[in-house]
């Protein structure tokens, strides 16, 4: 069976479908495949391993195992070679993963999305994939004007992994914050707020007194927040100019960097926000930063298939009102 010929077909057969029953299971055959076990597919490919897949999806594992069976007769593949302990894809498998999830991601964004949505009536959640800067300076402000709509929505703060993209084209979270550097160029997004950068001393270090030279800047040990498998943004800035610091100490949280300077004369530089926030809890001195870093673009981005998603709107506006 050709891929593509797959793909585009089921992309046909989704328009075409415009009501399901609610919590009714639908056995949906096209070109004499079971649909459903598409979806089986996707969690295979996912986990790589029969028993995770089917708790993945609320399957027993032998119907399971069932499904898989009926996936290999029907591609004339076996899709899955055991390796140790874990499955492998061949290579049939992995052409058909962007596809089976590309229009997975299409049916549940043509047939489970509501026309209208009522924050004060839905119990919908969003998984929102945010940094703890986010969290820290953003989402308080969400959930206050969302409170005030009397809204019963929930949302799960997913941290940033290392590929935040993916997540996103995999239908795993809503929508994401990030740097814009940090945005795909395959999903639509919009631009929340710029943020700019400054450094964060303790107070009775040497450090807190005159003025931060970039001699000064460069001379002392840092205090830098590490992205797994990336660099921040303020690094990716600095490295642009030719400029490295001496990293002393690097963390997980960008909200715990400024705790660590603290009794040392170690530099953290920071999110003016966080900043300024971090200033009125702990023993620091905010000052400027003596090396040129262009404001950081904070950005939103959301699957290009759930740009019309009535409640992603509502979500998106609530967000710019929260700015």
């Amino acid at each position: 069976m050709d891929t593509m010929y797959l793909q585009n077909g089921l992309i046909e057969y989704v328009k075409s479908i415009s009501v399901i029953h609610s919590g009714l299971t639908l056995v949906m055959r096209f070109i004499k495949l079971d649909l459903n076990l598409l979806v089986a597919l996707d969690a295979l490919l996912a986990e790589g391993s029969v028993t995770r897949a089917a708790e993945r999806v609320h399957l027993g594992q032998s119907a399971m195992s069932n499904a898989l069976t009926r996936l290999r007769e029907y591609f004339d593949d076996e899709l899955f070679v055991q390796v140790g302990r874990k499955m492998e894809p061949t290579p049939r498998a992995l052409a058909l993963k962007d596809p089976v999830r590309d229009v997975l991601i299409r049916i549940e964004t043509a047939v489970v999305a509501q026309p209208l949505f009522d924050p004060s009536q839905s119990d919908r959640e969003f998984r929102l994939t945010v940094s703890d800067y986010t969290n820290a300076v953003l989402i308080p402000h969400l959930l206050g004007l969302a409170n005030r709509q009397s809204s019963k929505v929930r949302f799960q703060l997913v941290p940033q992994t290392i590929n935040p993209k993916r997540t996103l084209e995999n239908g795993e979270v809503d929508l994401l914050i990030v740097p814009e550097p940090f945005a795909s160029d395959e999903h639509p997004s919009e631009h929340l707020f710029s943020e700019t950068f400054c450094c964060v001393v303790w107070k009775e270090s040497v450090l807190a007194y005159g003025k931060m030279t970039l001699d000064r800047y460069l001379s002392h040990g840092h205090v830098a927040m590490q992205p797994p498998n990336a660099r921040a943004y303020e690094t990716i800035e600095m490295a642009k100019q030719g400029i490295h610091r001496r990293v002393e100490i690097t963390t997980f949280s960008f909200a715990t960097a400024p705790r660590l300077v603290v009794a040392t004369s170690r530099i953290a530089t920071l999110h003016r926000r966080l900043a300024l926030q971090a200033k009125e809890m702990l023993p620091v001195v905010v000052k400027p930063i003596p090396v040129k870093i262009s404001p950081m673009k904070q950005m939103m981005q959301w699957h290009k298939y759930r740009t019309n998603d009535p409640g992603l709107v509502w979500l998106r506006e609530t967000l710019h009102q929260a700015v």
